[in-house]
This record gives structure tokens, sequence and C-alpha cells, in this order.
């Protein structure tokens, strides 16, 4: 593997002894805060009057009087009486589902407060391998701040149930865990591998766990029985796919810190919360994340600011819900020295801002530096020089025609009874429903909100393509909207009522190496490129997310009225989420962890 040389930030030890001087008065501050309410997430208090003084992009001093911290060129800072916080973590999340590379995802959210990621590359992994996965770690570390990456544990997600571009074993796993911007493993999908005592999951635990960095968790079940104890034992430390609070409960009962969502789609908090605002249970075994966000939620809402903020809305105290994202989080991965609290000797991560609930970020520091005021972000982000095979990853194999997406019936059927996913508007879990639809010439054909959805190889050009159907868009006639983000495989995911326009829709998107797009009627309505493995774009946030929006707008001209459906649409190929789900291999029932059969009976 290719090893890049980035400078690290520096090390605690590397300047230690100037720290000590600074805070005993022998050396000058680079920077003195003066004029602060001082929020310490670590007691729960904010401290009227406080001085902090920073060196080295550090905090040498935070208490009453820092006058013996400055000298001659030490620069001085009035916060007017205004809160300072510790910057916001995002405890779990992607940053390919922002469509942005790690460079332009930074650029997005630093203006939002969030100083601290811990990302799981899963999705570049499924296209790349470890080759993507060490481009996404090698440009994180680049940033002005701090991007720490989980190595991802599950390509494919679901073995034997879909085909990925390259595939992730323990070798791999090890390999990573000497990068320097590792933190730990990647959500463990393959929660039934776990549960079923599968060698090559729990190896990849013991090698993660042998580096003594963190498992994360992904127990995408509602079964809190025996199997979920097992997948305790088997040693993931923290779980976000929780929709209840008794998820939550039996989580942090268990040892896990159980992390809820605030994502683009994902609307897990309100639900999850009240195990600490109504049932009491101990607050520094939540997290809050955002799991997947696109470019037009963190451009136009907001990032973990937006999550802070929601939690408030549902009855946190400001302060339990800023330690849910600060110190809770840096905890968890075992940074307490280094993030999540405003004292000294971690990295200088700071926020002002006016208000504790409404949450405005008026300034943002990351190491000691000022990187955003005002909404703007003030920091350079630096790209990496993505290789020119990255910007091609879209091999359909052939030019496809509507006939590829048509669904033969039974011989002599006039009716045929199928299985359909339906989509949960804001959930990640699918219903697994059924519908009887008309057959016409011998061919199924959708019919009362029931549309087709196909899935494309896209990694070999096999011109492989698996049809199904799929309900809860709204759809109207004479659509189609395509996408090569197809968690997690990321072949490519063709919903429909048109298969002339599915066809359109998916050579468009080969033509242009990856992205989204949507038509209707013979003409494209919206278009996103994203050259990156199909997933990514190197272009300004700002610019990728007004096509976002542009597509949000699309879906709905095409009768698409569901909150942020594109999540949904981009996650109908994730095998490890219940119920139903679309593959190369098939339609997959994922309550089961096994393939099923599209035609339920024919009807004649």
């Amino acid at each position: 593997m290719e090893q890049r040389h980035i400078p690290p930030f520096p090390a605690w030890p590397d300047v230690a002894s100037d720290l000590v001087a600074t805070a005993a008065g022998r050396a000058p501050a680079d920077l003195v805060l003066i004029g602060a309410r001082v929020v310490l997430v670590q007691t729960r208090e904010v401290i009227e009057g406080w001085q902090v003084a920073l060196r080295h992009g550090r905090f040498a001093y935070v208490g009453p009087d820092a006058s013996h911290c400055i000298g001659p060129d030490t620069e001085i800072e009035d916060i007017g009486g205004r809160y300072l916080i510790p910057g916001l973590c995002d405890g779990h999340m992607h940053i390919e589902s922002g469509m942005l590379t790690p460079a332009e995802f930074a650029r997005a959210v630093i203006p939002h407060g969030t100083t601290s990621m811990f990302t799981d590359p899963h999705e570049i992994a499924n296209v790349f391998g470890l080759r993507g996965v060490r481009l996404m770690h090698d440009e994180a570390l680049m940033q002005p701040v701090n991007i720490w990456t989980q190595m991802p544990s599950c390509a494919p997600s679901a073995p034997g149930l879909e085909t990925t571009g390259y595939e992730i074993g323990p070798e791999d796993v090890a390999d990573a865990m000497g990068w320097p911007g590792i933190i730990g493993l990647g959500e463990m999908m393959n929660f039934p591998g776990v549960v079923n005592g599968s060698q090559q999951m729990l190896a990849e635990i013991a090698e993660t766990q042998k580096a003594g960095k963190t498992v994360g968790g992904h127990y995408a079940s509602p079964d809190l029985g025996p199997a979920f104890h097992a997948y305790v034992a088997g040693g993931p430390a923290d779980d976000h796919e929780g929709t209840c609070e008794d998820d939550a409960v039996a989580r942090m009962r268990q040892g896990m810190r159980s992390m809820i969502r605030l994502g683009s789609a994902w609307f897990d908090i309100e639900s999850q919360i009240t195990a600490i605002t109504e049932r009491g249970l101990d607050p520094r075994n939540m997290i809050l994340c955002t799991d997947d966000c696109h470019s037009g939620t963190l451009v136009h809402e907001g990032h973990m600011n937006r999550a802070v903020r929601h939690a408030i809305a549902c009855g946190c105290e400001p302060l339990v819900a800023l330690q849910m994202a600060t110190i809770n989080t840096a905890t968890h991965f075992g940074l307490e020295r280094e993030i999540g609290q405003i004292a000294p000797g971690r990295r200088a991560d700071m926020i002002v801002t006016s208000d504790l609930s409404a949450l405005p970020i008026e300034r943002v520091y990351a190491r000691g530096r000022k990187v955003a005021e005002g909404g703007v972000c003030l920091a350079e982000c630096p790209h990496l020089d993505w290789p020119a095979d990255t910007r091609g990853s879209v091999h359909l194999g052939k030019v496809l025609e509507a006939a590829d997406f048509e669904i033969a019936a039974p011989a002599s059927a006039a009716e045929v009874r199928v299985r359909v996913i339906g989509v949960v508007e804001n959930q990640a879990p699918t219903e697994a429903l059924e519908a009887v639809l008309p057959v016409m010439a011998g061919v199924i054909e959708g019919r009362d909100g029931v549309a087709q959805i196909a899935l494309v190889e896209r990694h070999r050009g096999t011109g492989q393509v698996v049809n199904a159907f799929v309900s809860g868009f709204g759809y109207g006639p004479g659509m189609a909207m395509a996408s090569t983000v197809a968690h997690d495989s990321h072949h490519m995911i063709v919903v429909g009522t048109d298969r002339a326009m599915m066809a359109r829709a998916a050579n468009r998107l080969a033509e242009v190496g990856g992205g989204v797009t949507v038509w209707k009627d013979g003409a494209e309505l919206a278009l996103v490129e994203l050259p990156i493995a199909g997933l990514m774009s190197d272009s300004p946030a700002a610019e990728v997310a007004a096509k976002a929006q542009a597509m949000v707008a699309a879906m709905e001209v095409c009768g698409c009225t569901l909150n942020n459906a594109y999540m949904q649409h981009s996650l109908l190929a994730l095998v490890v989420i219940p119920s139903l789900r679309i593959s190369d291999l098939g339609l997959v029932d994922v309550t089961r962890f096994a393939l099923t059969d599209l035609i339920v009976e024919p009807h004649v």
C-alpha cells in the first residue's frame, strides 16, 4: 500500500514543556480569550468570566485569570460575554454520503462547528477496497480539523447476498490498524455473522482489539433476545441502528454506547433520547451522530449543530446535549486527553456562541486557529490528487435498453402477486409488502404507486440487471431515477415507472462516470455528477448542494413528497437492514438473510 507523508498535528509530548511553561507564566501564550462564559462539559458547568490561554494549538491554561500567560506578542480576543463551548464531534458518519471528498466535506461542516469526525469509508471500500480506504484516510489527515478513520469491516456487508467491487478481510484490517489516522473498526454490519460465530468477522474484531482500538457496531434488528446479547459479546462497543427507547436502553445496559442519529433522512433522536430525559439513565453513555448527511443538508441546515439543537428541542438539557456531542464521543474513542472538552493539554477546538439552546455558530476554532466566522470557512482544506482511475468506475458492459428492465410473467398469467420493497419515510428499515400486479404482453407492470426497481451491476461490466418492485415514493408515469450511490455494494439503483427512461438514466450515469440523475418524459430534469468512485465530487460543497437540491426538486416534479427520499433510494440495496432489499444476486429477505423469489404466485 502506497504511503504518503502527512505532517501530523504535534503530539502532546512534543509540546508538553511549553504548555507547562505557559500555564505557569514562564512563557507567553499564542492566544488568550477573555470575557467568556466557559462551558465545562466535564462537570456540566458554565463558568462566568474565565479566560483561556492557547499554545501550539492546545489549551495551556483555563481559569479565572490568564494575565500571567500574556506576553508582548500574545494575541488577545474578547469574547464579549458569549459562551465558549468545545468543538462538536460526530461519533459515526460516512463522508461519501455527503457526495463530497473529505476536503470539501470539511469545508462544508467547519462553519457549523464540527471539529472532530469519526468516519467509516466503507462506501469507497466496496468500490476500490483497501486502496480506496487509504485515499480517504490520507485526505482526511490533510484537513485543519480532526478526521479519524474507522477501518471498514464489511465489504461485502453480507457475504453471499451481494457482490462488491472489492472485498475486505482480516489481513486488511490488521494492515490498516498501523496507519496514523485509524481509530478503530467501522460498523460491524454483518451482525448475523458475529452472532453465528463467523471466524472472519471475529478475526477482524480481534485484530482491532489487539491494536487497542474501538469496534463500531451495527445491530439492525428489533430482536433484543439472545441474538442481541451474542452480538454484544462479540465485541462491538457502540450501536447507531436503534429506533426506539427500548433499543437505546438495551444497548446502554449491555455496556455499549447508544449512538442516536439525525441525518438527512434518519430521525432517530426523538424516539430514543427519552431514555435520558424521561427514564433518567446516565447520559454519558449516549452519543449524538449523523450517520448520513447529503450536501444539501450540510450547506443549508447544518451538521452536528443541527443534531444538538434537535436533541434540545426534544427535551434534552443543553449541557447534556453538548456532552453527547463532545466529551461522550471523545471518551468512547479513548481521546478524552485530546478532544471533547476545554481543559489543559487538549486540542484547542472550540466554538463561540451567544445561546446554548439556539446554538448559533458565530466563531469556530480548530487546533487554536480561527477556522470559521459568521458561517464562512476561513481555513484551507487541501485536496488529495485523486488517481485518474478513481474517476472511471462505472462499467455497464453494454448500452442498456428498455427490454433490460422487463420482468417476465409466468406463462398464461393475467395477474401476478409479487413481493414489493416498501419505503418508510425518515427510517432506514423497509417493509416487506406484497401486491397483485397486471401482466401485459407477458411482462409484469407496476400500478397504484408500485414502481419498478433495478440493480444494475457496474463494477465488472457484466451487463447484469436484477429487476423488482418498490412502493412509497409516489412517482407518477414516465419517470426514472438512477444512482451509483447504492449502499453498500454501490452498483447502480434505478427506480422508475417507464422502462425506456430507466435505460436512459442508467446509460447517462455510465457516460458521466457516476452520480444521480432524474428523468421524466424523455428529458433529464437533474444531474449530480459524482465522478470519484461514482460516490463523490471534489467540486465545492455549495455547487454540489445546489445540484442536490435540484435533484430533490426533480423528484418532487415526478410525484415524490417524502422527506429526503434520495437517501431512501440510495439504501434500497443495503442488505443488512430489514426487511426487504435488492442486490445483484436478487431480492433479499433481510429478516432471514436469504434470497427470496420476486413472484409469490401467478393468477390466471
